[in-house]
């Protein structure tokens, strides 16, 4: 832990008990204290709060106390994978789903992959749980795991996987996994109207391909398009928007470079291929994302936000036409920036590594 960020939480630590501090015109609040990875949260009906810690725990924040959720598949924690992002299902008020992301050891291969299971939440226990969708083989492979989970207005569930490091292999194959987009309906079935349902040995779960590590996904609330931000190399993370069946380039077409400095493509666009609505270079390491609709924020109303996990900032993004047309840097210096969400009252939360869940407001 980053000494400023061990200042932070001995001195504020106690701001889930009403204090808070001030950055710029902002205030934030610590609402959930003490969690190494908030890789994902989402919030309940009665505005509890369940937040997945990377290292395999579920956790139920509720008046003030974190209660672990029972019932968890074992969980892969290796390298960038571990317990990731997590939804509820759009009737959850009548059936207590909810849908997460995991690495997992089961299948083919040794190591790990993404796994997208559903389960019903009674009493702090998943029950009557579901694998979805396992991606496979498996990997001993650290990185790139994605992932991100949304669902559309018509119940059918979008998660993302990154590449697993195998750029040269994954990411173009649609007869493999990893480097993808996926679309199921809510039971984990293949909706009909699929992309690639009817080519010969295709994933047909496929919604799109081309990609490296997605770990942003939002539906705009403006327009219900499919936004998602991926990581880039040395340079080149992107925001996309995603359209059924298109290829999004990686690693034929980049704005990033290896890590090393040398090439491993010489172009940034190519017939057929999806050019990113936004890039960073150099890379910010984006992690989490979020649009703002709220009154509570009126100057950012229609703004999106994106989490930096290298630099520990949040980009705030003023659109324009569909286009990002201006770069705030607010919150900084807090810590990596891992998850951002829209609370149901309109306020804006977001996963710290090493603090936990803070409320951003404007004063």
């Amino acid at each position: 832990m980053r000494f400023s960020n061990l200042i932070f939480l001995l001195f504020f630590g106690l701001s889930s008990l009403g204090y808070a501090q001030k950055q710029g015109n902002l205030t934030y609040e610590v609402i959930v204290s003490d969690i190494s990875i908030p890789w994902g949260f989402v919030f309940l009906p009665d505005n509890s709060i369940l937040i997945t810690e990377k290292e395999g725990k579920l956790i139920h924040f509720k008046n003030g106390k974190k209660t672990i959720i029972s019932g968890l598949p074992e969980v892969t924690v290796r390298g960038q994978g571990g317990l990731m992002d997590i939804e509820l299902h759009p009737n959850f008020t009548e059936n207590n789903l909810i849908y997460f992301t995991y690495a997992s050891s089961e299948g083919t291969g040794s190591g790990a992959n993404t796994t997208l299971m559903s389960a019903e939440l009674k009493s702090n226990t998943l029950i009557n749980k579901k694998v979805l969708y396992k991606a496979e083989p498996n990997s001993r492979k650290g990185q790139h795991f994605g992932s991100r989970i949304v669902f559309d207005a018509q119940n059918r569930v979008y998660f993302s996987i990154g590449d697993r490091g195998n750029r040269d292999e994954n990411p173009q194959d649609i007869t493999r996994d990893c480097g993808k987009i996926y679309r199921l309906n809510d039971d984990g079935s293949i909706p009909d109207d699929n992309p690639f349902v009817n080519e010969s040995n295709a994933k047909a779960a496929i919604y799109s391909y081309g990609h490296r590590n997605p770990q942003g996904m939002e539906i705009n609330p403006f327009t219900n398009e499919i936004w998602s931000h991926e990581h880039g190399p040395k340079g080149g993370d992107e925001i996309n928007i995603i359209h059924k069946g298109k290829n999004y380039g990686w690693p034929i077409i980049s704005y990033g470079v290896n890590y090393s400095g040398s090439k491993f493509t010489g172009i940034t666009k190519k017939e057929g291929m999806e050019q990113p609505l936004h890039y960073w270079t150099p890379s910010i390491a984006p992690s989490g994302m979020a649009f703002v609709n709220s009154d509570k924020y009126p100057n950012w109303k229609g703004n999106l936000l994106v989490g930096s996990l290298k630099f520990q900032y949040i980009a705030n993004c003023t659109l324009q036409n569909g286009k990002v047309v201006k770069e705030q840097k607010i919150l900084e210096g807090l810590g990596r920036v891992r998850s951002i969400e829209q609370g149901p009252e309109g306020y804006i939360f977001v996963g710290i590594e090493g603090v936990g869940i803070i409320k951003l407001m404007i004063k």
